[in-house]
């Protein structure tokens, strides 16, 4: 069976946009899916999003499937490029700017605006340990400056769910973490059931943060929308930050706001590369 696809990245995190929605199954299996983000051998990518049909009164639903074949609960950076690829989907019959989807992590609306970047409404964060979930609080309290022991030292750590775990450390440098090394250690860590995403965030200023991540199931990628979002509310949680900054990514920045009505938007591009056939 032929499978049109069209990649898309946004700032670097790239991803394979598959149109499923002439089914509510995704037309590739994880094991696939691990095989066409093969960088050497497969079309490379860090996870295979699928457009499928909309649930409860949504316009679309989305499933993603990481490089690891393991399926998240939301993508930030995934849903900016799915929205570009609705759009382009839809081309000339397309009568609306602001998409309603159905994810994992509850139904997320992405807009396209005039300039060609996509604002994404992320929700509320959730703060609770058992939102998270982690065990480093009480399952009713928020994970605030928690001291974490990781590869022999110990990290303060600041929790926070866009739907998906976020575990946020300040340091001075981001620059010289060894990602490669320490990434994998906290994402296992016996704290986080689920694993974790891991955001290291330097403050450059109040308005102006730089972060880098190791995702869950993808590894080190060169954005990740929901940990931007999570490391601002961190960064307001334990008052190192403004409510709206830009978060500065190794793929480029994205502009961050956690709006009075405690909602979180993030706004950035979504790039179309290539399109192909499998």
């Amino acid at each position: 069976m032929a499978i049109k696809f069209t990649k898309y990245h946004g700032l670097g995190n790239d991803f394979i946009l598959i149109d499923n929605r002439s089914s509510s199954l995704p037309v590739v299996t994880p094991d696939q899916a691990i095989k066409l983000c093969d960088r050497h051998f497969g079309i490379g990518a860090d996870g295979v999003i699928f457009a499928l049909p909309g649930e409860n009164s949504t316009d679309y639903t989305m499933r993603i499937f990481n490089s690891d074949g393991s399926e998240p609960e939301m993508c930030g950076n995934g849903i900016r490029c799915l929205a570009a690829f609705l759009a382009d989907l839809e081309g000339e019959s397309r009568n609306q700017d602001l998409y309603r989807i159905h994810t994992l992590a509850g139904v997320i609306t992405p807009q396209i605006l005039p300039n060609g970047q996509v604002k994404v409404d992320m929700g509320l964060p959730r703060l609770l340990a058992v939102e998270i979930p982690t065990t480093l609080t009480p399952a009713q309290e928020k994970v605030i400056n928690q001291p974490l022991e990781v590869a022999g030292q110990t990290w303060e750590v600041t929790c926070v769910s866009m739907g998906n775990p976020h575990c946020i450390t300040f340091v001075e440098d981001v620059a010289a973490i060894e990602l490669e090394t320490i990434g994998p250690k906290f994402e296992h860590d016996s704290a986080f059931p689920q694993r974790t995403n891991t955001e290291f965030i330097q403050v450059v200023r109040r308005d102006y943060l730089k972060m880098r991540v190791w995702e869950r199931g993808a590894g080190i990628t060169l954005a990740c929308g929901t940990g931007a979002c999570a490391s601002l509310v961190a960064g307001v949680l334990t008052g190192k930050c403004d409510r709206t900054a830009s978060v500065e990514l190794p793929g480029g920045p994205l502009q961050i706001e956690w709006s009075d009505d405690q909602r979180v938007y993030m706004t950035g591009p979504a790039q179309r590369v290539f399109t192909g056939e499998l």
